[in-house]
């Protein structure tokens, strides 16, 4: 049997976490196979082709997908679910709008949030806020799974995939694509910067976060939050990282005034380096942190993007 990943794009392109995704699905054995659900999704299609590993693309397109509205790609995904013994999307509001669908209609236990693929059958997952990791062996004929991004290594590029036009399921009635406001910034997007700069609540303000501006410009950054910070209305809701924000794994995370709550954690632990910056040195954050510094923050950042310039 093989193995479909549902890809995140947007119709021009694919977004990084299917790269991850393909990844992922090699480990789990078979063909892969990925499934492009979208609207004059060409681009997408040929990018989905040279992705390695990869040996079949299977484009559906048509005005009901134009949006990824999730009823509609679940629908689709359904539709081919009977080929395959394994589908996977990525753990982003994509792949878990869409795949909990999925598994409720085939009637099997999804798979949540894998961070590792012991065997085809056999995966790792974080539990209570990232502090342990539970092995979950699945014994359902289809296994629906999504797939923590970061904890996988993009696929590599050089393949050369067969693109098949298939199918489309009619659009199902039961949503509508209203709107969608994005945020726009010059900055990397968050979840995928190799260089994070993330505030919290001991900045104290709205106003105070520009003083890791420069920084971040230096360093080429995207900008993050904890919770505390957010939830205090310094920074948009976008900004958030931890268990119930975004997960990020930079190769560089630097904490400023975080103290370091186990949820902001979740979300950043695995950053292959870690920089904390605070005045109080039992703060939590220097548990996970390879360098700390402990000192006043507006004393610090300043001193810090003068070195760097």
């Amino acid at each position: 049997m093989a193995v479909l990943v549902i890809a995140e794009h947007d119709n021009a392109s694919l977004k990084g976490s299917t790269l991850n995704t393909v990844t992922a699905a090699a480990q789990c054995g078979g063909d892969i196979h990925v499934l492009i659900a979208g609207h004059n999704c060409g681009a997408a299609a040929q990018a989905a082709s040279q992705i390695a590993g990869v040996s079949k693309v299977l484009v559906a397109d048509g005005a009901q997908f134009a949006d990824g509205l999730a009823e509609n790609i679940a629908a689709q995904a359904l539709a081919l679910a009977n080929a395959y013994s394994h589908i996977l999307a990525p753990a982003t509001a994509f792949g878990k709008n869409i795949l909990p669908r999925v598994a409720a209609r085939l009637d099997v236990a999804q798979v949540s949030e894998i961070t590792k693929v012991n065997s085809p059958d056999t995966f790792e997952r974080p539990i209570y806020a990232g502090n342990a990791i539970a092995t979950v062996q699945s014994a359902d004929p289809v296994k629906v799974i999504t797939v923590r991004t970061t904890n996988f290594d993009a696929a590599a590029q050089g393949g050369s995939a067969a693109v098949e036009t298939i199918a489309a399921v009619g659009d199902s009635g039961k949503s509508r694509f209203v709107s969608r406001e994005m945020a726009a910034s010059d900055r990397p997007e968050l979840a995928g910067a190799k260089v994070v700069v993330s505030g919290g609540r001991g900045l104290g303000s709205a106003d105070n976060f520009k003083i890791l501006e420069p920084l971040a410009d230096k360093l080429g950054a995207a900008m993050g939050a904890s919770r505390a910070a957010v939830d205090a209305g310094f920074v948009p809701n976008d900004w958030q990282v931890g268990q119930t924000g975004k997960v990020v794994a930079p190769q560089l995370y630097i904490a400023v005034g975080i103290s370091g709550a186990i949820q902001h954690l979740a979300g950043m632990k695995d950053s292959k380096t870690i920089v904390a910056i605070n005045k109080d040195a039992e703060a939590p954050i220097f548990s996970v942190a390879d360098y700390g510094i402990v000192g006043d923050l507006f004393d610090i950042v300043p001193a810090l993007v003068k070195e760097l310039g």
